[in-house]
This record gives C-alpha cells, structure tokens and sequence, in this order.
C-alpha cells in the first residue's frame, strides 16, 4: 500500500534550509561563532534573543487559553474534566518529585561546589537584589491566592500562566453549563484558537533569529571565563537531566507502549528551537499540534500541555535541587535531612508556573533558598552568570517532560490511539492523515 509522503519527508525535498530546526541549529551555531571571533559584537545581539522570547510570550497566554477552554467545552462529558485533571496533576507530582531526588542524588555523588571555598561576606549581593525582592513573603497561602487574578483580564496583562490556567478553567465549564445554547460560544472560541495558531507560525519564521542573538549574546559575553566548579556545575545538571530523561521517562514511555528515543527524534524541531532560546514556551505553538497528529486525542491535548507549563517542570525541579546542593557546598553550608526535606517540598510550590518562562526559575531558585536561612541568598550570585546555560538544559527537559506527561495521561484515560503514536514515530505516518493545525511551520 502506499502512502503519502509525510510532512518531514516533503519538507526534505524542499531543501534542509526550509525545515526550522535546521534553520535554528544553523544560527545558533552562526551566534557562537560570532561570540568566539568578535565577542564585543556578538554581546550586543542580545536584544534579538530578547525580542523573541518577547514574541513568544505574547502569544502564550491567547494560545493557552484558547486550548484549554476549547478542551473543556469539547469534552461532552463534564466528569472527564476532572478525571483528566486528577490523573494529570498526580503525575506531574510523582514526576516532580522523583526530579528532585535525581538532582539531590547526583548533586551528593558529583558535588560540583565542593572546595569552592566562598564565605558569604565575598559574594556580591546586590547582584542579584532584583529576584530576592518579596521572596521571603511567599508562602503556601500566598501561592494559592495569587492563583485568582485580579481581574478577569488581569492574568492576561500579568501573563501568568497559572492565572491564565484558572481563568481558561472557569470559562471553559461556563461554556459546557450552557449546554446547547453555548455551541456558538465553543465554535467561536474553536475559530480564536485557529487564528492564534496562524499568529503562532508567523512568530516562530522569526526563531532563527531569536536563537542566533541568545547564542552570540551568550558566547560573546561569558566566552571561556567561567571557573572549574561552575562548569562543573553545568555538566552536572545536564547528566541529571539526560539520567532523568533516559531512565525515568524512558521507563514512562516503554510502560506507554513507545520509545523515548523516537519522541525525542519527533519532536527534535522544539528540542532545538528551546536549546537556541532557552525558553520552554517557544515549542508551544507546535508541540501540541504534533501531539495531536500522533494519535493524542485533541481534549487530553489541550487540558494536559498547558497544565504542564504550569505544573510538570521537571528539568526546573533537578535545577533547583542542583543549585541549592552548589551554593551550600561552595559557602561550606552543612544541610541537614531536614533542611533538604524542607527544601524539597517548598520546591514543589515554587517551581510552578516557573517551567517556562526564561530567568523565572532562577527566580523559584530564590524563593526556594528563603526558607533555608542558613544557605546565604547571596550565593545566588555565585551562579547568575552561567544561568543562561543551564535554563538550556532544563528547559529542554520540561518541553520533553510535557509531551511525555501528555502521552502518558492519554494511554492512562485511553484517549491515545497507539498504532497511529507508534506510526508517527517510526517515520510511517504520511497516509493517517493530519489534524487541523498540523500544517508546515516552516
């Protein structure tokens, strides 16, 4: 039987420069040249970096919202919502939590700050004065209440996506309660959603250029300079993401009934699109189309990605446990079992909501830090000037954890069609056909 070609293959014979992640591998490794030969240069690229992430941002909180809402309204059946959510949220918890312990894990083994030698009285605090403001302040009740905005508009302006999260909620099963009369409601919101995925690929035609001025800022910047321990550090939180990703979400995927390694060839276009940027929000736009060519049903899609931004940071979860373990290991800081369990559980507030969005983790990282007076906020300073590299690393690790969450949510609700998943990944999907949205981004 023969099929059509598929989108990969046709986008191939169109010429490798046509296909994005070519396009974003190619200008991040134009930005890193230009940061070694003419780093002065190369520093002043940052504004294109910026301005992408800026795009980006721009059209999270609209895509998110139109997803969630057009998820909830389309699910006949109002009990699946909650049962979808339910399954979602403790997944996300288990995966967070064995996320902490790999970071804790490895950072024990590896312990990239040992024989730093920095007392706190040399660390420069005012450095990173702007992502300690307020933190002291944010405990478990102030999470849960900076969850309602302000407004019903107000998450949209802040654009916060957990905000975003309950508003899209909140419209969403307002919609269902209408029964009939709101069908024109949903289809209306179905057309937003269509349109805010047209805005989607206009924006990322611009990532090339995105990621070639985050590389070139970043090379050009900090060049060869950092000291032994911090890219120690660096390559310790890549072997705890890469060991979080191979064995725990490798298990995930061959209890699900498909290869870790074969998503991560699918999806290799948002893996190197977040690795030029640095931002987690940047595979958005066509990671949950893709999703949905790959046999996720279109419901379980739009309830369980958004979520995920919010709520599924892995990568950020190994982060934060990695740079608490480095900042009290370089200061001579002795943490206890329960300084660490302490700091494992307030991680798992504060990482939410911190997975996508650049520098926000090191924000967490801060919050996080708080409640351990022992371990000096000011060692935060310690790491503010590689943290570029290492939002690579957990970023790339979140979007990866998301789709695996995704996935492993629609086997677990039966809402994933696996002869087609398995299809797609093996390169054989080109006569199934598409959804709505699984059009050419580049």
């Amino acid at each position: 039987m023969t099929h059509a070609p598929s989108a990969e293959t046709g986008a191939a014979r169109r010429g490798l420069h046509r296909i994005l992640y070519v396009q974003v591998l190619v200008a991040a490794l134009a930005g890193a040249l230009l940061g070694l030969v003419f780093p002065g240069t190369a520093a002043a690229m940052e504004p294109l970096g910026q301005g992408f992430v800026k795009l980006i941002h721009i059209l999270i909180a609209p895509l998110v919202f139109c997803t969630l809402v057009v998820g909830i309204a389309g699910v006949k059946d109002g009990g699946k919502v909650g049962r979808l959510g339910g399954k979602a949220l403790l997944y996300f918890e288990a995966m967070s939590t064995l996320a902490l312990l790999i970071g804790v894990a490895v950072g024990e083994i590896v312990r990239p700050g040992e024989g730093f030698g920095v007392r706190p009285g040399m660390l420069d605090a005012a450095a990173v004065a702007p992502y300690l403001e307020g933190q002291e302040s944010h405990g478990i009740v102030d999470f849960l209440l900076n969850i309602i905005p302000g407004t019903l508009v107000g998450a949209f302006a802040e654009g916060d996506i957990i905000q975003v999260l309950f508003v899209a909620v909140l419209v969403g099963f307002a919609i269902k309660t209408l029964g009939p009369a709101g069908a024109g409601a949903a289809r209306a919101m179905a057309q937003l959603e269509r349109a805010v995925f047209a805005l989607a690929r206009l924006v990322m035609a611009t990532a090339p250029v995105g990621a070639f001025g985050a590389m070139a800022y970043v090379v050009g910047k900090f060049g060869a300079t950092a000291i032994e321990n911090l890219l120690l550090l660096v390559a310790t939180l890549y072997i705890a993401e890469i060991l979080f990703i191979t064995l725990v979400l490798g298990l995930v995927g061959r209890v699900c009934g498909f290869s870790i390694f074969a998503l991560l060839r699918y999806i290799k276009d948002e893996i190197f699109l977040v690795l030029g940027t640095s931002c987690a929000e940047s595979a958005l736009p066509t990671l949950m189309p893709k999703l949905e060519r790959a046999g996720v049903d279109k419901s379980v899609v739009g309830l369980v990605v958004p979520a995920g931004y919010a709520f599924n940071s892995d990568g950020t979860n190994i982060y934060i446990s990695l740079a608490v373990l480095f900042i009290a290991q370089a200061t001579e800081t002795p943490l206890t079992l329960a300084h660490l369990a302490t700091l494992l559980a307030v991680a798992m507030l504060t990482t939410k909501g911190a997975g996508g969005v650049t520098g926000s983790s090191f924000i967490a990282l801060a919050a996080t830090l708080s409640v351990v007076p022992d371990v000096p906020l000011a060692g935060l300073a310690l790491i503010l000037g590689i943290d570029r590299f290492l939002s690579e690393a957990r970023s790339t690790t979140n979007v990866i954890g998301n789709a695996v969450a995704t996935l492993a949510v629609a086997r677990w609700e039966g809402a994933l069609d696996l002869p087609r998943l398995q299809a797609v990944l093996g390169g054989q999907a080109g006569g199934l056909g598409k959804t709505a949205q699984d059009e050419p981004v580049a």
